[in-house]
């Protein structure tokens, strides 16, 4: 909270007090906690694991809301709380209009939010999410066997490459957008957003606020990498194995993103008669930012057909890769319902065939298989919940069923004129923002770790 304050000092902008209050009372309390309970050691059990992620991220929501509540925007608590929950969980959906003139502090401390989220997504999803078998591949788990015989005899030089990869990525994208043509104020801003894959920008335009190729293609790139398996990235930079880019949820991952970008660039470029070049920018930063879950957008794609509009509902699906700071379902978890399909098609013809399920070289034990399963059920049962509590909200069909998609998913813009990509959360009742919230907390953490605290035997 204190470099928000500090930039509102810059600018001589009022809202430097409530930042540095904000700071003072929740840093006092968090220190006078850590003394008070420094002898009271917790027993560290899977039950304890999956009770502090969940009160973790709920606390940072209320916490990071303080500044939104308290600030000359002056927005309501329910408003403040899911702009704070949007950015953490690097969802980029938001409730406050004029942001090209808000105040610079409340900017920047909606980028800060989702660059602190996006490498705490990474951080559950390589570290603790996998080890209580409701996330995806961990660098615990790739191919590299002295690694996986002692995994945590490396965790504080893994903590430190992952920060440095984070943070250099994000230096060089705010390089890359400098140079693109942004001032350093937005470059900063959006280049913090692009490497979380949150979305949020200075902008109520977006991207659509800049003229020319250079700044979409600059975010279409970081968004990119930061769809990828941060483990990946990882283990090229530290041991330069680049044939760990041949991981096959990275190949699925840039297969699906092409056959989205090109089709739609091709459909543009003959129906509408825009020039190819203009029609696949357009495609390539628009649906790189829904796959990716960033949510940027250079301009409204409801406008252009309904194949377009279509697809863009079918790509708020499949997100990135699995230990990336991407939402959704991941490719990892496609590739395994895919060969589950294949292996069950198989059964049908030879019911006494025994086949083993490989994900590249590694077999994928039951274990994994179940956890797929369990999460897709989950993933349908709260989308179905929350689309069916929106409606009942009052909210048409689209609306409700693409702000809840969009929300589980960490996606930011859904569809239609309320939630769409020109659209602004602002008009939804509180009822529907606590609804959001609830669910963008959900999808954040992989869904399951939050609803075992709902089962009566987790309390037992």
């Amino acid at each position: 909270m204190l470099v928000p304050a500090a930039v509102d000092i810059y600018y001589g902008n009022s809202d430097w007090a409530v930042f540095a209050i904000s700071a003072l009372a929740t840093g006092g309390l968090a220190i006078a906690t850590a003394i008070a309970t420094h002898s009271q050691r917790p027993v560290l059990t899977t039950r304890f694991a999956f009770l502090v992620v969940t009160v973790l991220w709920a606390t940072l929501g209320v916490v990071g809301a303080l500044p939104f509540y308290a600030a000359s925007l002056k927005l309501d608590f329910a408003s403040a709380v899911f702009e704070s929950v949007s950015a953490i969980t690097t969802t980029g959906s938001t409730v406050i209009v004029g942001l090209d003139h808000a105040p610079p502090g409340i900017l920047m401390w909606r980028s800060v939010l989702q660059w602190i989220g996006g490498i705490g997504v990474i951080a559950l999803g390589l570290f603790l999410l996998p080890i209580l078998k409701v996330g995806g591949f961990s660098y615990l788990r790739i191919e590299s066997s002295d690694i996986e015989d002692k995994p945590f005899s490396r965790l504080n030089s893994l903590s430190q490459a992952l920060l440095a990869i984070y943070l250099g990525l994000t230096i060089l994208c705010a390089i890359a957008y400098s140079a693109a043509g942004m001032r350093l104020f937005d470059a900063v801003n959006h280049a913090m957003t692009t490497i979380a894959t949150g979305g949020f920008s200075t902008h109520d335009a977006s991207f659509g606020y800049y003229d020319g190729y250079a700044v979409r293609w600059v975010g279409t790139v970081f968004m990119l990498l930061a769809a990828l398996p941060f483990s990946i990235l990882i283990v090229i930079t530290l041991r330069g194995r680049l044939d760990a880019g041949r991981d096959p949820q990275i190949r699925l991952f840039a297969s699906y993103v092409t056959a989205f970008v090109l089709v739609i660039a091709l459909e543009r470029s003959i129906r509408a008669d825009v020039p190819f070049p203009e029609a696949l920018t357009a495609a390539a930063f628009n649906f790189v930012s829904i796959i990716s879950t960033a949510g940027f957008a250079s301009e409204d794609y409801t406008t252009w057909g309904s194949l377009a509009v279509m697809l863009a509902f079918l790509a708020t699906f499949v997100g990135g890769c699995s230990g990336s700071t991407a939402g959704g379902i991941k490719a990892y978890r496609f590739l395994i319902m895919g060969r589950m399909l294949q292996n069950g098609f198989h059964m049908l013809i030879y019911p006494d065939a025994v086949r083993s399920l490989s994900y590249g070289n590694r077999v994928v034990d039951a274990e994994m298989q179940r956890s797929v399963v369990l999460f897709m059920v989950s993933f349908l049962a709260v989308w179905a919940f929350s689309s069916t509590a929106l409606a009942a909200n009052g909210l048409d069909l689209v609306t409700s069923l693409t702000a809840s998609l969009t929300a589980l998913t960490n996606v930011g813009p859904g569809l239609g004129p309320v939630v769409g990509p020109a659209g602004n959360f602002s008009s939804l009742s509180d009822f529907a923002k606590w609804v959001l919230t609830v669910t963008m907390l959900l999808g954040r953490l992989e869904i399951l770790a939050v609803l075992v605290l709902l089962t009566p035997s987790f309390w037992r």
